[in-house]
Order: structure tokens, then C-alpha cells, then sequence
């Protein structure tokens, strides 16, 4: 009793599993693309294992400063990063940066102006005819600590001293070209001891000059950078004389550390050390018996042990059935449990190769961006590129999984670390929202922009994680704009070819289509145009519906208006194109149904003509389903003995989506309410629920899986907009003659 109760759980259980999962079939299309992404992702992800059975025994058995009990020698050739060499060179690369100081013109002008200020001053002074004791007691007012009496004296009785304002301007302004360094209050013991770096400003561009510490000019040495330029140039003795003295008050510090430049530099600095690469060639004994076990030694079998874990038989299985578990998520995201509806065969095609190109292109991305490890990995991959793919051919909701299906796999693979996997997931969940109302083409370019702000406000996240120098913020913000700007640009250039590829009904296709100047819906417009206008009213009726059930309104209307484009042929076979002369009187009830059982297939002949979405070719082929033609059926019946119906059925099948059952629904009611004599909301409501119950009696709707929720509310959507349309209108009395 107790195996056939767990018997029968077992198999209801795996029933339920195989309504969920429903895996593709191999013979299938969709099966075959499944299976093929599904390896080549399983050797992407297991490419870089290594597997090795070599049996070294327990590596965890050696330690240094102790003797080997046996030896280890390598079987093949491995290559790993030296990392404590590589931290060495690079934090000594960083100590040999020089710090960045920057140059301000507008000090080195005011200093010259001061000096030039000074020498007006004095003049003035002498031309007032002033006493020297009251020259002296006015400069000092002015010019206090400027320089000593005798030396201000001497420059007043100097008779050359009209002449010394502009041997003072040299002499300054070659001291300030130099520039005068601010070293007291700039912390510069992380940078070069020994030289500096300078950033000159040279008209449009900045020169670089590197110096010695020992060369560069102080407040503290500036007296005897004046003695050396005077001493230099050929002057007057009485201003060589005086020129230390009074110009040293005039010089100031125009030179000053810029902690951003220098940050920069090391970042830059940093990101140019190569890491130092140790090979263990095929055969070296990596530790001999006996043998004093050194701290290279170990490095060299830390590296070999870690070959080895990759190599380990058990590792290679979990990637496998990690990438095995993926897939199942995926397959289960094609199913209605998330999507809500079957996709069709080339969605789900997408789907996998979306899957692929997720865990192909991480692997690959994360193979070049190594030397870079510094940045997010997902920085150089476009993970919103694949979501909004899947939004704009599967829906709002799969993207959003995908969104986070996508990083959390990439991650689980070993591809992404956790700062690239925060970048991915915010990247991705952005993209999957900000295209959840695009129209237009150049939506996606906005979306673009929109997860270039998100990717970096991420960046900014992961920067202060890690407590990033100012410095680092600008490149990555950089790359994470540009990772947001460029996957709207690719799903812009991509969505075109894949639409025609899939032949997909996109909300941008979809707009295109619905353009009532289009030349097909012209030619309907000047041929029949009474189905012009029937379709129009079709499409208003099938959106308002379809908005208030929540399926596609938009796929709703462009299937109306092309849903009777089979009639251009024939237009005066139907009734909504006839005046006062129906052709049917003339022929044969069969060959009346004939012509208007070919408007289908006309019909779907000219869509697939057209390169029409197949969901739009479906609701032309579906609009009238399988039904009986009554009128003329009921008129053969009562000229021949033997009415087969097959003959006087649409050659379709019933609805088997539920825009396609509410356009059919549109089109008999649109149809059948022209019929009614002065038409009130109470009358068209239930004539209206009449034509859908006829429907369902006759299994039209039995595969469109709407409910009688959804029918009632179809019906109240019908009615409303209807009754706008029939509305009563007063009688406008005649004008008196």
C-alpha cells in the first residue's frame, strides 16, 4: 500500500514538473537551440578546467621552514601571478610617483603688480618733495617690514631709480616663472622623495616639467634665487645692491600641490604595472625530499594545488550542473508561469541565445578585462543590452527576471565578482523598466541615457564600498555611462534585423503599422471602402477591450485594421462595399460562399506578403475562426437535399490567443449592430451578449483562454463605445422659406 501511495505521488509529482518545465523537444527547432546553446555554454564555463587526476596526495602536508618528507614534480606546464611580487612593483611604482603641483599666473601677475604699485608709490613720494625722514616714515606706514631705513634710504637717494622699476620686473618675474613652491602645509611623504612634477600652463595645452627638490624655489631659499638671477644679468651696481632686499618682499608662493593631479597619477601608475607571471615548467621538481621547504617553494605549490582544485573531476561536474540548472530556470521562464501566455517558436529561439550569449560573453569579457581587475568586469559587458531585448520581444516580466537570472548566473559561473555583479544587476533591472512604456524607436536612446545615470549612481556605490581615492571616480563613471549609452545604441542598430529575423511583433513594429497612410491600408481605403471603415471601427472596438482585459491593445487594433485586407480583391462580393445592388442574388449560394470564405485565406496570403508579424498574420487567419456562414448555408439548405457544412465554413481555426478573439468578437458585433433599428445601450447590450454567447456555444473561443470575466468585460467595452458611436442626436427644425 505504501509503494503504490509513493508511486503515485511520484508520478503526479512529475506530471506537475513536466507542466511547469515543458522542455523542448530535440526534433523541434526551439529544441536543437536549447540543446547547442547548452553546450557550448557548459564548454565556456568549463574551458578553463583543467582536468587532472595526478595524485600528489595531500598538498596541505608540506609547510616552509620544515624538511619535505617526499617529492612533488610538476606534470605540466602552469603559469599563475606572483602576488606578493607583483605588490612589491607595484607599491613601489606608487612610491616613485612624483607629486603634481600646478602653477597659478594670476599670483605671478599680482606679484608683479605689487612690485610695480610699490615703485608708483615711491615716485610719488619723491615727486611731492617730501623730507627723506618723512619718505621713510611713509613707506613704512604703507609697506610695514617692507625692508630696513638704510635700505629704503639708499633707494630714495639712488638718482638712478626710474630706471630700476623694470630691472625689478625681471628679476622678479624670471624668480616667479620658476615658481615659487608652497611645500609647508602639502603632505608629501606618500610621494617621490626626491622629485617633483609641475604642470605649466602653455596657451591651450600644459606642459609637464620634472624637478629635483634640491632645484625648486622656496620662501625659504628665494633670496637666493634673486642674488643668482642678478648676478646673471648685466644691471646697474646700485640696483644689483638693493634688488635682494626689496625683492624678496614681492615674491610669493604661485606653486601649489594639487592632491587630485597627484592621486591620478597613481592611479595611472598602478594601472600600468604589470603583475609578475611565474611559469612552472613541465618536469621541475617544485619540492625535493629532504630538502628544506622556502617560502618560493611554497608559492610555486600553493598555484599547483590551486590547477589542481580547478582540475578536480567534482568541480567540473557542479559547473555542469550549475549551467544544467540555469538552463532550467530558462525553460521554465518560456513557460505561462512567468511569461503568462505559450511564446511562440522564435521567441523561444531568442531565449536560449540570450541565455548563451549571457554566459559566453561574461566568460569572454572576464578573460580580457583580467589585466584590468581593478574594475567591475561587467563595466566592459552590456547586460542591459540582453534585457532589453527580451523586453522588447517577450514582455516587461521575463526581461525583469532576466535582469536578475543574468548577473546571478555570470556570478555563480566565477565570471563576475560582487562588485561586478551589483553593476550588472542595477544595469539590468533599469533596463528592464525604463523601456516598459516605449513607442518609439528613439525611446531606446532615452533608456540608453537612463541606464547610463543608473550604472552610475552603481559605480559610485561600489567606489565608496571600497573606499576609492577621488581619483578613481572619473574613468569609471566614464566607462559606466558609456556601457548604459551604447547597449541603447546596439538595441536600436539590432532591433530592426532581429524584428524581420523573428518576424516578431514588436510594440515598434507594431506603432509603424498602425499608420492608417500605409500604402496597403490606402489601397483598402480607395477600394472597399466600406471594409476601411468597418476595419477602423473593428480596431476601436478590439482596443478599448483589450485595455480594459489587459491584453495587447496595440497588437488588438493593427490585426483589426488589416484583419479584412483578403476583400480588396473582391469588394463588391460584401455588403459593407454594396449600394443598391447585391451581387449574390445572381449566383449560387456554394459559389457565394466560396467568395467569401476566400477572404481569409486572400487575406493571409497578402500578410505574409506584406512581412507582417505572425501574431498579425494569426488574428487575419483567426478572425472568423471555423464558423458556419449561416446566411448562405440556410439558403442552400432550402435549394439542395444535402448541404455538407464544410463547404459553407471559413477555413481557419478558432482563437487561439485572446487579441484574436477580441477582434473576432469586434468584427461580428461591429458587423451585427449596423443591423439593429434604432440601437439603445439596453438593446445593444444584450444583442451584443447574444453574438458572444453564439461564439461560445459553437467552441470558437475554447483555445483563446478568455474568461467569462474577461467576456463580460469585453462586452461592457463594447457597449460603451457603441453607444458613443449611436448616440441620439436632436432634429434640427427646417429652415422657413
Amino acid at each position: 500500500m505504501m509503494k503504490k501511495t509513493l508511486k503515485l505521488i511520484a508520478v503526479n509529482v512529475w506530471d506537475a514538473l513536466k507542466k511547469v518545465i515543458k522542455l523542448p523537444r530535440l526534433g523541434t527547432v526551439p529544441g536543437i537551440v536549447c540543446l547547442c546553446s547548452f553546450l557550448i555554454s557548459v564548454l565556456v564555463t568549463v574551458s578553463n578546467i583543467n582536468v587532472g587526476l595526478e595524485g600528489y596526495g595531500d598538498l596541505g602536508d608540506f609547510e616552509a621552514g620544515r624538511f619535505a618528507d617526499r617529492d612533488v614534480t610538476a606534470k605540466y606546464t602552469f603559469s599563475y601571478v606572483d602576488e606578493t611580487a607583483t605588490r612589491q612593483r607595484r607599491e613601489a611604482q606608487e612610491r616613485l610617483v612624483p607629486a603634481v603641483f600646478r602653477y597659478s599666473e594670476i599670483i605671478t601677475l599680482e606679484a608683479l603688480n605689487s612690485w610695480n604699485d610699490f615703485c608708483n608709490f615711491t615716485d610719488n613720494l619723491a615727486s611731492e618733495g617730501l623730507s627723506p625722514a618723512s619718505m621713510l616714515l611713509e613707506v613704512q606706514k604703507e609697506y610695514p617690514a617692507q625692508s630696513s631705513a638704510d635700505v629704503l634710504s639708499a633707494w630714495f637717494a639712488d638718482p638712478e631709480r626710474s630706471n630700476y622699476r623694470e630691472y625689478g620686473l625681471e628679476v622678479l618675474n624670471a624668480v616667479l616663472v620658476r615658481g615659487v613652491f608652497a611645500l609647508g602645509s602639502a603632505d608629501l611623504s606618500g610621494y617621490n622623495p626626491e622629485k617633483a612634477e609641475l604642470f605649466l600652463p602653455q596657451g591651450d595645452r600644459t606642459e609637464r616639467v620634472r624637478l629635483d627638490y634640491a632645484d625648486i624655489i622656496t620662501l625659504g631659499n628665494v633670496r637666493e634665487a634673486i642674488v643668482s638671477v642678478v648676478d646673471n644679468e648685466n644691471m646697474p651696481a646700485g640696483f644689483k645692491a638693493l634688488a635682494v632686499s626689496l625683492l624678496s618682499h614681492f615674491a610669493r608662493e604661485n606653486v601649489f600641490f594639487s592632491f587630485e593631479d597627484s592621486q591620478r597619477r597613481i592611479v595611472e601608475a598602478r594601472d600600468n604595472v604589470s603583475p609578475i607571471i611565474r611559469t612552472v615548467e613541465k618536469g621541475k621538481r617544485i619540492i625535493r625530499r629532504d630538502s628544506f621547504i622556502t617560502e618560493e617553494d611554497m608559492m610555486d605549490l600553493q598555484a599547483l594545488s590551486a590547477v589542481m582544485q580547478k582540475g578536480d573531476p567534482r568541480n567540473v561536474t557542479g559547473m555542469i550542473l550549475l549551467v544544467a540548472l540555469l538552463y532550467v530556470l530558462f525553460i521554465i521562464l518560456r513557460g505561462k508561469l512567468v511569461m503568462g501566455r505559450e511564446i511562440s517558436t522564435s521567441e523561444s529561439c531568442l531565449l536560449f541565445i540570450l541565455v548563451c550569449l549571457n554566459i559566453a560573453g561574461a566568460r569572454f569579457i572576464n578573460g580580457i578585462a583580467s589585466p584590468l581587475s581593478y574594475y567591475p568586469v561587467s563595466l566592459f559587458f552590456p547586460t542591459s543590452l540582453l534585457v532589453m531585448l527580451s523586453a522588447v520581444f517577450l514582455g516587461s516580466l521575463p526581461s525583469l527576471v532576466m535582469a536578475i537570472a543574468f548577473p546571478l548566473s555570470a556570478c555563480l559561473a566565477g565570471f563576475f565578482d560582487i562588485p561586478s555583479f551589483i553593476f550588472a544587476l542595477i544595469s539590468g533591472v533599469t533596463a528592464s523598466r525604463a523601456l516598459k512604456n516605449a513607442e518609439k524607436r528613439m525611446d531606446l536612446i532615452k533608456a540608453g541615457m537612463t541606464i547610463a545615470i543608473a550604472n552610475c549612481i552603481a559605480v559610485i556605490v561600489i567606489l565608496l564600498m571600497r573606499a576609492s581615492a577621488i581619483a578613481e571616480y572619473p574613468v569609471m563613471l566614464l566607462l559606466a555611462a558609456l556601457n548604459g549609452i551604447v547597449s541603447g545604441m546596439l538595441t536600436l542598430g539590432a532591433l530592426p534585423p532581429l524584428e524581420h529575423a523573428l518576424n516578431a511583433a514588436t510594440t515598434f513594429r507594431l506603432i509603424e503599422l498602425s499608420d492608417l497612410n500605409a500604402p496597403i491600408l490606402r489601397k483598402l481605403f480607395t477600394t472597399a471602402p466600406g471594409t476601411y471603415s468597418h476595419s477602423i471601427m473593428v480596431a476601436t472596438l478590439a482596443e478599448q477591450a483589450c485595455q480594459d482585459i489587459g491584453a495587447n491593445a496595440l497588437l488588438a487594433r493593427v490585426g483589426a485594421y488589416y484583419h479584412d485586407i483578403g476583400k480588396m480583391d473582391n469588394p463588391s462580393y460584401f455588403v459593407e462595399n454594396q449600394t443598391d445592388y447585391n451581387r449574390h442574388d445572381d449566383i449560387a449560394p456554394r459559389l457565394s460562399a466560396t467568395v467569401i470564405r476566400s477572404h481569409v485565406k486572400l487575406g493571409v496570403e497578402k500578410a505574409r506578403q506584406l512581412g507582417l508579424p505572425a501574431d498579425v498574420i494569426n488574428i487575419v487567419a483567426e478572425h472568423h475562426g471555423n464558423s458556419l456562414i449561416m446566411w448562405f448555408y440556410n439558403k442552400a439548405t432550402k435549394q439542395e437535399e444535402q448541404v455538407n457544412t464544410e463547404d459553407f465554413s471559413y477555413p481557419g481555426s478558432p482563437p487561439r490567443s485572446r487579441e484574436s478573439a477580441v477582434v473576432m468578437l469586434a468584427d461580428v458585433t461591429e458587423a451585427a449592430v449596423r443591423t439593429l433599428v434604432k440601437p439603445t445601450a439596453a438593446k445593444m447590450e444584450k444583442f451584443i451578449q447574444q453574438l458572444i454567447d453564439s461564439k461560445v456555444e459553437h467552441g470558437q473561443l475554447a483555445q483563446s483562454e478568455l474568461t467569462f470575466r474577461d467576456l463580460e468585460t469585453i462586452k461592457k467595452a463594447f457597449v460603451k463605445v457603441l453607444a458613443g458611436y449611436y448616440h441620439s442626436r436632436i432634429e434640427y427644425p427646417k429652415e422657413n422659406e
